[in-house]
């Protein structure tokens, strides 16, 4: 129990998931859009013609990236999680999340959190598909395969 006990933090998540509803809630009021990294990714590697919106795209995919970094820099925190799989692994996962975000007319971000809030049963649809499919796949993975 005491190892389950030790990863155990909910004021730090606490914290996070106020930031998170905080930043999509102002990114909605401020620019009328929807805080869906994958739309916001998509519109930078397939640009719209005419779109006002791609320096704003590319702030926001950088601040995803520097924001981490410079706490990591300037703090004693460490990554939580370190990515191991081999190349073609990531590969195959990063294609079939691209995939499902197109069927799914939206990622985790854009319907989870900003879609939820909403009230959206698209989104609350899409959620629940998102989580099934997760504990599905660590089922199979980690335990009826063995993986680690």
């Amino acid at each position: 129990m005491e190892s389950l006990m030790e990863n155990f933090t909910p004021v730090s998540a606490l914290l996070g998931g106020g930031l998170i509803g905080l930043a999509s809630g102002l990114y909605l009021l401020l620019n009328g859009r929807i805080a869906g990294i994958s739309g916001i990714v998509g519109g930078l590697l397939a640009p719209a013609k005419g779109d006002k919106t791609l320096v704003e795209r590319l702030a926001f995919v950088l601040g995803l990236i520097i924001g981490p970094l410079a706490l990591m820099t300037g703090t004693s925190i460490e990554a939580q999680s370190v990515v191991t799989s081999p190349l073609p692994v990531i590969i195959a996962a990063g294609l079939l999340v691209g995939v499902g975000t197109t069927i799914g007319s939206g990622c985790t971000s854009g319907h989870g959190i900003c879609g939820l809030s909403r009230f959206s049963l698209r989104s609350l649809v899409a959620t629940l598909s998102f989580m099934i499919a997760g504990f599905l796949t660590v089922l199979v993975t980690r335990h009826l395969m063995g993986g680690a």
